[in-house]
């Protein structure tokens, strides 16, 4: 009873949700203390609390394979279905990355292939360390990014056959998706912006001095000329004295 699927869940790429993860792994999941002691009767509320405890992502580990606290999170996830709102809070929790990427998981395992580039692709700018475990129970260092990359780009990730989505460019071409601007896309387009800007400012001030000095000539000349006219009704003026 304790590991049936939520009666409310909806089916996933047409099977029960639990059936994304392979019957071996479930299995061992099931025979795991800590899915018997700390995901027993946990709701969509109460899991996150065990979400912020996690310390590393992985699958199965060690010898004999066991389950890691993530998976089983994992599974717990797809056994009672949490709403969309919620696995989005996950994923953009900053304070948490482990959190972030528990939801991340799930949503590539359950998501549309516009959610889940959609709301994975910016986590390409966590720079974050995390450590993955292992499948001979060691561990290594990765970062956010990274395993976000793994999520998008492979098969198959911590001993979970991944569900096809298409390739992101065949998105784009049929108008799903914008293309994508990374981080230092952006870095160029601002900068871009900010010279054509400055040139811009140039071109005005220098436009502006031109003005500035056909206005300067221009009283000039009139000056010139005003000057011109005084002269010669003055030159007039001495003629007529003299007559």
């Amino acid at each position: 009873m304790a590991n049936r699927t939520d009666t409310d869940a909806k089916s996933i790429h047409g099977t029960n949700p639990q059936n994304l993860v392979e019957k071996i792994t479930r299995n061992k999941i099931y025979a795991s203390v800590y899915w018997k002691k700390d995901c027993f009767g946990l709701s969509a509320e109460t899991l996150v609390d065990k979400a912020v405890e996690l310390k590393y992502v992985g699958g199965m580990i060690g010898e004999p394979q066991k389950p890691t606290e993530f998976i089983c999170l994992l599974l717990k996830m797809l056994q009672i279905q949490p709403d969309k709102e919620i696995i989005i809070e996950f994923i953009k929790n900053d304070d948490y990355k482990y959190v972030r990427l528990l939801g991340a998981y799930y949503l590539r395992l359950v998501g549309r292939a516009y959610d889940v580039y959609t709301y994975l692709e910016p986590l390409y700018n966590d720079f974050r360390r995390v450590r993955v475990a292992q499948a001979d129970g060691s561990f290594a260092l990765s970062h956010v990014d990274e395993v976000v990359d793994d999520m998008l780009r492979k098969d198959y990730l911590f001993d979970v056959a991944l569900p096809h989505i298409p390739m992101r460019h065949l998105l784009e071409k049929a108008g799903t998706l914008e293309q994508r601007i990374s981080l230092l896309d952006e870095d160029e387009v601002e900068r871009a912006i900010a010279d054509a800007e400055a040139e811009a400012a140039a071109a005005a001030e220098e436009a502006a001095q031109a003005q500035e000095q056909l206005q300067a000539a221009a009283a000039a000349a009139g000056g010139e000329q005003r000057g011109g006219q005084e002269r010669e009704r003055e030159y007039v003026r001495e003629e007529r004295e003299r007559s």
